[in-house]
């Protein structure tokens, strides 16, 4: 075997209201990264507007440790296929960042367990967003809907999904930096907020452990990125209007945004698609969007 390529899917990271801690993944897009053998060095091989410095590329940023670790001195090539698009907030970074270890990890034949192989890929994250939050690397890699703490190692858990629900997600095309979409964060927050957000939060996971979606749902009530990630997002507000008043139970932004998503029965998820995707047309505003189950499948290999 002398390449092996993998798939990481897209994510939405926070869920409105567990910021940097939970995620899920969607069904649909996501970046291909294939690892082969070859000269001496790291070459990086894409058609994206992405670094090709093996330094300062998020797919690379692990595989150079995971080289250093294991005193691997074989040449590679790192062909980087993105499908989701660049500054999206919708865990691009960490979907090239987490095929690009798996890959490696199924060509080296190490075996290595999740926990180790997200510590590797939190490296890349850290390179994209300044520090190593995991709240798209963990759904790329487990799949599902995640709680994962930061820490050496991190700790991920799998949360059940009630039924009866589908994601919208909507991509405005416009590009916002995850540096940037931090730094218009406050340092401090109101208590009264943080305690409308730590109760939102428990009542998210007890629908999630009760199989009660419309709790879960009407639970992503963002009271504190929210208000203030917005502001970053032409048509926000007129997008969620709309998807409100076709359907939907809930509406926030995806990770650090422009991308929103809306959680939706599945009799309503269509109409409410829809009506984003209007939103942002009569702001002439082009969008795409799709529908996805609350969790797909993680990082996986495709080919070898």
């Amino acid at each position: 075997m002398s390449s092996v390529t993998a798939f990481a899917p897209a994510t939405v990271a926070n869920v409105a209201v567990g910021f940097d801690i939970l995620g899920f993944a969607v069904e649909g897009p996501g970046d291909f990264v294939r690892v082969e053998f070859g000269e001496p060095g790291v070459r990086i091989h894409t058609n994206a507007d992405i670094p090709t410095d093996p330094k300062s590329n998020t797919a690379t940023v692990g595989i150079l440790r995971f080289l250093k670790d294991h005193n691997v001195e074989q040449g590679l090539d790192i062909t980087i296929e993105k499908g989701i698009p660049l500054g999206s907030g919708m865990g691009g970074s960490a979907a090239s960042a987490v095929a690009g270890i798996v890959a490696l990890d199924g060509l080296m034949g190490t075996g290595l367990d999740r926990v180790r192989l997200l510590d590797y890929a939190l490296l890349g994250e850290a390179v994209a967003s300044g520090a190593a939050h995991p709240d798209n690397a963990a759904p790329a890699l487990y799949g599902g809907l995640t709680f994962a703490r930061a820490g050496a190692p991190p700790d991920v858990v799998n949360l059940p999904v009630p039924q009866g629900l589908l994601a919208v997600i909507v991509h405005p095309d416009v590009v916002i930096r995850t540096m940037d979409a931090r730094a218009v964060l406050p340092k401090h927050f109101a208590l009264h907020d943080f305690v409308e957000q730590s109760a939102n939060l428990a009542d998210l996971l007890i629908g999630a452990y009760t199989n009660d979606a419309n709790r879960f749902a009407l639970a992503c009530q963002d009271v504190l990125i929210e208000p203030h990630r917005s502001t970053l997002i032409p048509g926000f507000a007129q997008a969620r209007d709309a998807a409100q008043l076709a359907g939907a139970l809930a509406f926030s932004i995806s990770g650090s945004g422009p991308s929103v998503f809306a959680l939706a029965t599945p009799e309503d998820a269509e109409r409410v698609l829809e009506a984003i995707l209007l939103a942002f047309r009569r702001l002439d505003i082009v969008a795409h969007g799709f529908l996805s189950p609350i969790g797909a499948k993680g990082a996986h290999i495709v080919e070898t």
